[in-house]
């Protein structure tokens, strides 16, 4: 299987932050503000959704890598955007730089890397 995905695509996911979206909700803090799961699971949605047109029938990508940062708490009821660029495509490997901000101003930035797998297949090794 050749894939054909640019390197270059760019990816951008948004939210407004609830309160199911915050550390306290997680359980991974105590305070009301996006937590740092919920902005990784941003990240991941965006650079699957940037590849998924990309793909052939029956193919999707698995998360096996995140290296993000997260610099500034952002509160209920702010807006969030995540924007993501793939950097580099290494046979089924797929790097991509990503970044969140917050109406305020950035919020997080990284790296992710994702795998494409043919779904039947990989649900079939379970």
């Amino acid at each position: 299987m050749e894939l054909q995905i640019p390197v270059g695509l760019k990816g951008k996911q948004e939210l407004t932050v609830a309160f199911e979206d915050t550390a306290a909700n997680y359980g991974s803090g105590l305070v009301e503000v996006f937590a740092t799961p919920a902005m990784i699971a941003l990240m991941e949605k965006t650079c699957l959704v940037s590849v998924l047109s990309c793909l052939p029938d029956g193919f999707g990508t698995v998360g096996t890598l995140v290296d993000v940062a997260h610099s500034k708490a952002t509160p209920v009821g702010m807006k969030v955007v995540c924007e993501s660029t793939l950097a580099e495509v290494d046979r089924r490997r797929l790097v991509f730089e990503v970044v969140a901000s917050d109406e305020k101003g950035e919020i997080g930035r990284g790296r992710h890397e994702r795998f494409v797998i043919d779904v039947k297949k990989f649900m079939e090794k379970l």
